[in-house]
């Protein structure tokens, strides 16, 4: 059997001009996705659920016109790239699934049975699906019959004993989102969240009030009107604004109005739609930081918008992975019942 390379480059198929370099999965356009074929390095996923990004299944409900033909535009995208990498958006998610055979070389990471969530992008995952069972918005989630890959370097997560697939998936998805605010919030600061309400969010939200305590002041600001109820409910932030994200001037408003005209420290962008990059460089103060963690975003928006405006800022790429990411996060949720509780309304 062959081994195949850690970083999934033999799942990786060439690009028509022979002579050009072979892209890591992720930046291919196609994988292999044979779900015959068996390598020494990789761990095979019989494949449940499919928990789409925010940014791409917003995409591909508005292509739709309904949120049930999402599940045809997702067989398209895997039938000819064969993974779900959203052509738009750029972005994928990640799966639940069953661990159903394990390659010698990393019999260690995984034994066939344990029910697990990737950390990786599904798009650089392989995937086979055979059906589309069940579309349901409300969570971003597809049901599926399919068969994924999981190469020697894709982190992934045993899923707990104690919280509901659904929720624990759910949770996962946006782990790495309360650990940058972690490493990005210290007490007294002025934080903003744009995006609050939804699911990276909240998360933001409740991690930021646990590094500021008492002190300093965190601004969400949500388009939804649900969701900015539900997040006032919560009583973690000082302030909920409901506004558009995309309203850059009303938001840098609204926020210099609510600091005295000082703007956020940290400014952490969760939005699920294009156009929100400037609300958020304008509302953060000179040699703040600006935290994007959306797939919507696009960063040449931020470094040519920034510097149009002469804002001294430092821009933060999103990054769904730190260390530890999952158990701290999901130690965050079970630590705050109302945020459980609202978390299991929403997506179980």
């Amino acid at each position: 059997m062959e081994l195949g390379d850690p970083l999934g480059l033999h799942r990786v198929i060439p690009e028509a001009d022979p002579s050009a370099p072979l892209p890591l999965p992720q930046r291919a356009s196609r994988l292999d996705n044979d779900p015959q074929k068996r390598f020494a390095s990789e761990i095979v996923v019989e494949v449940s659920t499919l928990n789409i990004d925010a940014a791409s299944f917003r995409q591909m409900e508005e292509e739709a016109g309904d949120p049930q033909g999402v599940g045809a535009i997702v067989l398209r995208t895997i039938g000819h790239r064969g993974k779900q990498h959203n052509p738009v958006t750029g972005s994928g998610g990640m799966l639940l699934g069953r661990v159903s055979w394990v390659g010698e070389a990393v019999s260690e990471r995984a034994a066939v049975g344990d029910r697990i969530a990737t950390l990786a992008s599904l798009s650089l995952t392989p995937l086979h699906v055979e059906k589309v069972l069940a579309v349901r918005a409300a969570s971003a989630q597809v049901d599926v019959e399919g068969t994924a890959f999981i190469f020697a370097t894709a982190p992934f997560a045993k899923l707990p004993k104690d919280l509901n697939e659904r929720l624990a998936l759910a949770i996962l998805d946006v782990a790495g989102a309360a650990p940058q605010v972690a490493r990005l919030v210290a007490p007294k600061q002025t934080v903003l969240v744009l995006g609050a309400g939804g699911k990276s969010g909240i998360l933001c939200c409740a991690e930021a009030r646990r590094r500021l305590g008492k002190s300093g002041r965190l601004v969400g600001i949500e388009s939804h009107p649900t969701y900015a109820k539900e997040l006032n409910s919560l009583g973690l932030c000082d302030m909920v604004v409901e506004a558009d994200a995309r309203d850059v001037v009303a938001v840098r408003d609204r926020v210099a109005e609510l600091t005295e005209g000082e703007g956020a420290d940290v400014t952490f962008s969760c939005v699920n739609t294009p156009g929100c990059e400037m609300g958020a460089i304008l509302a953060t103060k000179d040699r703040g930081k600006v935290y994007f963690f959306a797939m919507s975003t696009s960063f040449t928006a931020c470094a040519l918008g920034a510097e149009g405006v002469g804002a001294d800022v430092d821009l933060l790429i999103g990054n769904g992975f730190a260390e530890g990411h999952a158990d701290h996060t999901l130690a965050l949720v079970r630590e705050d019942n109302r945020l459980r509780s609202l978390f299991e309304r929403r997506y179980t």
